[in-house]
């Protein structure tokens, strides 16, 4: 099987652990990596992202950019005949997301989105069992500091224009919501800012059709960091804790945990993105159609 040849835009956090995964995947090369700060990836590099996006020998682009950058990378390499695989959140602007959707429809070229949830192994234990009756969802996020310590690097996640924990972190219970749930409309949604700075308190009501989704997420706290999804069913009911750690309640009994494996990283949705490239898609890899519904209720939160 050819491997497919692997431009990545962005050395940041996330583009480098991305870069470490994909030097050894059996299913990529990576020819290409670009920054705006100069760099030795042990791969070719370059400051100027268009000689990624653009270059002849690069079959596919992961963009691992701030997210005000997204829209302009996509939307070239997928007119490029490349495959794009982003960060999320897909953009900060609705007409951006929309440009990047479009382009990715027109193009009909593999596209994906980083949600981390997509393929944990609690993620597809849950959409494999019987729930019974959807009542609602809920999801409670608690961070006592934000940015977190290991981004901080990432300085525009501090900022109100494209970082803040609604975009960086929510957005990933809300894709867990529209997989399991259905797509989430905003019904009401309220934020705190801190000064100039992101937000530090986020509510909100959402509806999944006629399940309701309800949001409480704040930052800069006396407390644990906490990451808390429920979906509660009339047959049975699930929690996911702290991105892995999954519970089940059955006919109103308390929380039993539920042993699952560690499967989903960033290898696993290489691997997946492999598969869309060559022509099978998964529901177990976002794409830019859930990607671009989980924006539209993402910016509600901020007015847009």
């Amino acid at each position: 099987m050819n491997e497919t040849r692997l431009g990545i835009v962005g050395l940041g956090v996330m583009g480098t652990r991305m870069l470490n995964v994909a030097v050894g995947h059996p299913d990529f090369t990576v020819v290409r990596a670009s920054d705006i700060t100069p760099a030795d990836p042990g791969v070719p590099f370059t400051t100027n992202a268009d000689d990624v996006v653009s270059a002849s020998d690069v079959d596919a682009v992961y963009i691992a950019t701030p997210p005000k950058f997204h829209a302009d990378l996509a939307v070239a390499a997928l007119r490029a005949g490349k495959a794009v695989f982003c960060e999320k959140p897909l953009a900060v602007s609705l007409r951006d997301g929309q440009r990047m959707l479009d382009a990715a429809t027109e193009s009909g070229l593999a596209n994906a989105v980083n949600f981390a949830l997509s393929d944990r192994d609690a993620v597809r234990h849950i959409a494999g069992q019987d729930l019974g009756t959807v009542r609602g969802v809920d999801i409670r996020l608690q961070f006592p500091r934000w940015p977190r310590g290991w981004q901080a690097s990432a300085t525009w996640l501090a900022g109100r224009e494209q970082g803040g924990f609604v975009r960086e972190v929510l957005s990933h219970f809300v894709y867990l919501t529209d997989r399991l749930a259905g797509p989430p409309e905003p019904v009401w949604t309220t934020v705190d800012y801190q000064g100039d700075g992101s937000e530090v308190a986020a509510r909100g009501l959402l509806r999944a059709g006629d399940v309701p989704v309800h949001v409480s997420a704040m930052a800069e706290l006396s407390g644990p960091e906490l990451y808390e999804w429920i979906i509660w069913g009339t047959r049975r009911s699930f929690l996911l804790r702290n991105w892995a750690q999954l519970f089940v309640s059955e006919e109103g009994g308390q929380w039993q945990p539920v042993a699952v494996s560690d499967h989903g990283s960033e290898a696993t949705r290489l691997s997946l993105f492999a598969q869309a490239i060559r022509g099978t898609a998964t529901p177990d890899l976002a794409d830019f159609a859930s990607g671009w519904r989980v924006q539209r209720a993402i910016e509600a939160f901020h007015g847009f």
